[in-house]
C-alpha cells in the first residue's frame, strides 16, 4: 500500500465531494437501509488489509452513502455547509495530530487559541475574559455548571459535593436538555434543574424566574445556576439577557448564556441586540462549528474573569507534563481534559479567510434568508406559521383542504422527503403539536436554495394529499411519529 497513493486518492474523492454537494440535482442524502448497507459496504475487519483500490472505493461509498451536511438542501441540524478554510485547518490539525495542553507541544496552536479566545470575549463584552476550547455546547454547558458549583462551594473541588446539599439550577422550558445531563454527572441530580416558563415566542419570563427562586429559597434549597439561551433548539428564541442578569446579580446566582446555536449573531452589528446585557453574564457558551460552518467540533466556553477555569475546575500541576514558563499559560492548566484537539487552528484558518466583516455580512445573510423563507410560508396558501420566527427557524404546517391528523400528514411530508434524498428537514413538538423546523444555517445558500426547498415540500405535500384524499382515509401509521 502506497502514502502517495492514498494522498492521490483522498484528494480526488474530495474534489467530487465538493462538486457532488454543489450540484443541485445532486440527492442530499442517498437513503439505504442498515440490512442494504451492510451488503454495499463491508463493515467487518479481516486478518488482511486491503489493497490501495479497494481503500478508495471505501473512501468514495463512506460519501456517497452518507448525509450530505454541505448540500444546500440540508436544514435538517443546527449545522450545516462547507467551509473550505476550515476544512484546510482541520486537515493541518490532524496531520499535525498535536495536544492542547502545553506551549511545548503545540506553540502555533495555543497562539492561536489564545487570540481565538480573546477575539470572541471582545465580542460577548467579557473586557478581563478567558475560556477555552471544549467537545461541544453540551460540554460548555456542562463546564459552566461545574464552574459555577464550585464558585458556589470552592470546597466540593476536593471533598466532594455535600450530601443533601439541595443545589437547584434553573433554565428555560425550552432549555437544551444537556443541563439534565450535566446535573446528573456532577452528582446534582437531573430533577434539580428547575424550568422556568417561557413566553408565546419561546423566551424565559423573567418574573417566572423570580417566582421560581423565590420558591426554591422558601423550601431551603440553594439556588446557584441559571441558565439563559441565545437561539433555542426549536425555536431560536433569545432569553432577555438584561432582565435576566439583574435578578442573578440580586440573588447572587452564576449566569450562564448558552449560545450554542445562535451566538455566531452577535458577530453582525445588525443583530447585536439579540444579546442586550451579554456583558452582564458569568460565562458563554459559543459553537463556531454551527453558524460559522466551521467542521464539527469547534465549541468555546468563555467566563467573564480571568483566572476563573484554573480555580473553579482544575488548579492541578502534573511536573511530566507540565514545566514553569514565565513567557505563556500552558492551556491545559484550565481544562478538564489531559489530550485536547487543536479545534481553534480551523476557526482561526477560516477567519482570517473571511475577515471581521465577511462573517458579519455571513451571519446578515442568514438572517435575511430567514425573513424570506417567513414570507414565503406566509404568501403561501396552506402553509402556516406555528410561531412567528425569532431568528433563523422557522416552524410551519401544511394544511390540507380535508380533515386528517396534522401531526402524521406533516411527518409523512417530511419522511417522503427524506427517503428521495430531495431535501432533509426535521420535525419538532411544540405544545405538544408537531412542526417542520426549517433551520438556515448554511450561509453560501442563496434564495434559489430556499425556493427549491419549498418546491420540493409543496410537491410532496400536494402528491400526498391527493393520495390521501383520493382514497378517502387517513394515515393510521401512528409508529411513524416520533414520541414526545
Amino acid at each position: 500500500m502506497s502514502q502517495n497513493t492514498i494522498l492521490k486518492d483522498l484528494f480526488q474523492v474530495i474534489q467530487e465531494y465538493a462538486q457532488v454537494i454543489q450540484n443541485e440535482n445532486e440527492k442530499v442524502v442517498d437513503f439505504t437501509s442498515p440490512k442494504d448497507l451492510a451488503n454495499i459496504i463491508s463493515f467487518p475487519v479481516d486478518e488482511e488489509g486491503i489493497s490501495d483500490e479497494a481503500f478508495k472505493d471505501l473512501m468514495q461509498k463512506y460519501l456517497q452513502y452518507s448525509a450530505r451536511t454541505g448540500h444546500k438542501q440540508f436544514m435538517n441540524q443546527l449545522f450545516s455547509g462547507l467551509n473550505l478554510p476550515a476544512f484546510a485547518g482541520d486537515v493541518l490539525t490532524s496531520i499535525n495530530n498535536t495536544s492542547m495542553y502545553t506551549y511545548e507541544v503545540a506553540p502555533v496552536a495555543t497562539m492561536i487559541e489564545n487570540e481565538m479566545i480573546g477575539l470572541m470575549s471582545s465580542f460577548a463584552g467579557y473586557k478581563n475574559g478567558e475560556g477555552i476550547f471544549v467537545t461541544g455546547g453540551s460540554n460548555a454547558n456542562l463546564i459552566a455548571m461545574f464552574s459555577a458549583r464550585n464558585h458556589a462551594y470552592p470546597q466540593t473541588k476536593f471533598n466532594g459535593i455535600v450530601p443533601n446539599s439541595k443545589l437547584k439550577a434553573f433554565v428555560s422550558e425550552d432549555a437544551h436538555y444537556s443541563y439534565e445531563n450535566a446535573a446528573n454527572i456532577l452528582g446534582i441530580g437531573a430533577h434539580n434543574v428547575v424550568k422556568v416558563p417561557v413566553d408565546k415566542n419561546g423566551s424565559m419570563i423573567p418574573s417566572e424566574l423570580e417566582k421560581a427562586l423565590k420558591k426554591s429559597k422558601s423550601e431551603n434549597e440553594i439556588p446557584f445556576f441559571v441558565g439563559a439561551t441565545c437561539g433555542t433548539t426549536v425555536r431560536a428564541a433569545f432569553d432577555p439577557l438584561d432582565k435576566l442578569s439583574v435578578i442573578c446579580q440580586n440573588n447572587k446566582i452564576w449566569f450562564h448564556a448558552d449560545g450554542a446555536f445562535g451566538g455566531s449573531l452577535i458577530m453582525s452589528p445588525k443583530n447585536h441586540h439579540l444579546f442586550k446585557g451579554l456583558e452582564l453574564t458569568d460565562s458563554f457558551a459559543w459553537d463556531a462549528h454551527k453558524l460559522m460552518n466551521i467542521p464539527l467540533i469547534s465549541s468555546v466556553l468563555l467566563v467573564k474573569e480571568k483566572g476563573t477555569l484554573k480555580f473553579n475546575l482544575s488548579d492541578i500541576n502534573t511536573d511530566y507534563i507540565y514545566h514553569e514558563n514565565s513567557e505563556i499559560e500552558d492551556l491545559g492548566k484550565k481544562s478538564i481534559q489531559c489530550g485536547r484537539r487543536v479545534d481553534a487552528a480551523k476557526l482561526w484558518f477560516a477567519w482570517k479567510y473571511y475577515g471581521l466583516k465577511g462573517y458579519a455580512e455571513k451571519m446578515d445573510h442568514l438572517m435575511d434568508l430567514a425573513k424570506y423563507a417567513e414570507s414565503l410560508v406566509e404568501k403561501t396558501e396552506k402553509l402556516k406559521m406555528f410561531v412567528p420566527r425569532q431568528s433563523l427557524t422557522v416552524c410551519f404546517r401544511y394544511i390540507p383542504e380535508f380533515s386528517t391528523n396534522l401531526d402524521e400528514f406533516n411527518f409523512k411530508i417530511r419522511e417522503n422527503l427524506r427517503l428521495k434524498g430531495k431535501s432533509l428537514v426535521n420535525v419538532a413538538w411544540i405544545n405538544k403539536t408537531l412542526v417542520i423546523r426549517f433551520i438556515i444555517s448554511n450561509s453560501e445558500s442563496q434564495r434559489s436554495d430556499i425556493d427549491q426547498f419549498f418546491k420540493n415540500f409543496m410537491l410532496e405535500a400536494s402528491e400526498l394529499e391527493i393520495q390521501m384524499n383520493s382514497e378517502n382515509l387517513e394515515s393510521n401509521d401512528k409508529n411513524l411519529i416520533p414520541t414526545k
